[in-house]
């Protein structure tokens, strides 16, 4: 029966009076931060004043997101992780020792930047273009991007005019709003930390779960309480198909772009996340096995063992990694190597017969003549 791993950031059996004190905040190791519920669920929060029981244990507070890092669906078997926070992060909480923490270093490596580069970090950032020559929208592109890194320097603004390829009001006007800093030097206006090099996007991909059942009190804010309280309690299961149906939607498209601007999109995901994309399609991620980049690019981060023997106080470092990158579709002369385009393809089609039998136990809907 699926049951919490990690709650608040450690997992559930750490008692240690640092981790409880921590929780008493509703604090997150892994954001520096009081947890935002993973940034996304804030329709599972939970109102303390509902609850005198929860109220007790964090005191002060008067609503807290039901922070639930990760699930074990079975006994023995690696946690799945359900809050991206959890899994990877370079927002705007994040602190130096953050940004330069055990995920976050292995992504850098792979990411190409320079020694010295000073690198900008945008999140949720949001590109909406239609072509100049589009008539409708389904010449339009309209995604939004978890994380966009990219080496920033000074500028002078008329550069940063053609860069843009927005008018000079305008982009004055977003710059100050944004918060960018302007400078006058030899009668030239200049930008600091302006984006001057070529991006890194970052997509961060967790397991979905499968909502849950109120009555069964497996629903994440009941699952969150009874957890918290010390009782027995039982979590909602994984949602498998729901998670890589997000993911595949994207994958081609942003990996695509992003070599357009001249950079790369890596997908951050857990070992699990990636086994099961490797059973359920055309593509056995293992042949993609590489320690240097190409068009597509999963990262995909593990517990290892670690799950079995976490330390007390501390939270589990995923500094196991694996690197898939391959090329988007393959070569010519039908070429045998795997490429991502495998991805969408199913792992196995099932003989006619099998369809037949299936017709066969169905009543026909209706019937015609041609």
């Amino acid at each position: 029966m699926p049951k919490i791993y990690e709650l608040l950031g450690y997992p559930v059996e750490d008692h240690s009076p640092s981790v409880v004190e921590s929780r008493k905040r509703a604090y997150c190791p892994f954001i520096s931060d009081k947890c935002d519920g993973g940034g996304n669920r804030h329709m599972s929060d939970i109102e303390l004043r509902d609850c005198p029981e929860m109220q007790a244990l964090f005191p002060g507070l008067q609503r807290i997101p039901s922070g639930v890092c990760s699930i074990q669906v079975k006994d023995n078997e690696a946690p799945w992780i359900i809050c991206p926070r959890r899994l990877f992060y370079m927002g705007k909480y994040a602190n130096e020792s953050i940004l330069r923490g055990t995920t976050q270093s292995i992504l850098l490596d792979k990411c190409g930047f320079n020694s010295g580069d000073r690198i900008g970090i945008w999140t949720e950032t949001k590109i909406k273009y239609e072509s100049d020559d589009a008539e409708d929208d389904l010449h339009a592109f309209d995604y939004t991007f978890d994380y966009i890194l990219m080496p920033i320097g000074r500028v002078k603004l008329s550069e940063a005019v053609c860069i843009s390829g927005v008018d000079n009001i305008t982009l004055e006007k977003n710059l100050r709003d944004a918060g960018y800093t302007f400078a006058l030097r030899g009668g030239e206006v200049y930008l600091e930390d302006f984006p001057i090099g070529t991006p890194v996007i970052v997509e961060v991909m967790t397991s979905s779960t499968s909502g849950g059942n109120k009555r069964k009190r497996s629903c994440i804010p009941q699952a969150f309480e009874d957890c918290m309280l010390g009782k027995d309690h039982l979590a909602p299961g994984i949602n498998y198909r729901q998670v890589w149906a997000r993911m595949a939607s994207q994958l081609i498209v942003k990996s695509q772009v992003a070599l357009e601007w001249g950079g790369r999109t890596i997908w951050v995901l857990q070992d699990v996340l990636a086994e099961y994309i490797s059973s359920s399609t055309a593509l056995d991620l293992h042949r993609l096995l590489s320690e240097y980049t190409n068009e597509v690019n999963i990262l995909a981060f593990s517990y290892a063992n670690k799950y079995k023997l976490s330390e007390s106080g501390k939270v589990i470092e995923l500094s196991d990694s694996a690197l898939y990158a391959g090329p988007i579709k393959a070569g010519q002369n039908n070429n045998p190597e795997p490429c991502f385009q495998d991805i969408v393809l199913a792992a196995v089609c099932p003989p006619k017969s099998v369809l037949i039998s299936a017709l066969c136990k169905k009543t026909m809907a209706n019937q015609l003549v041609i």
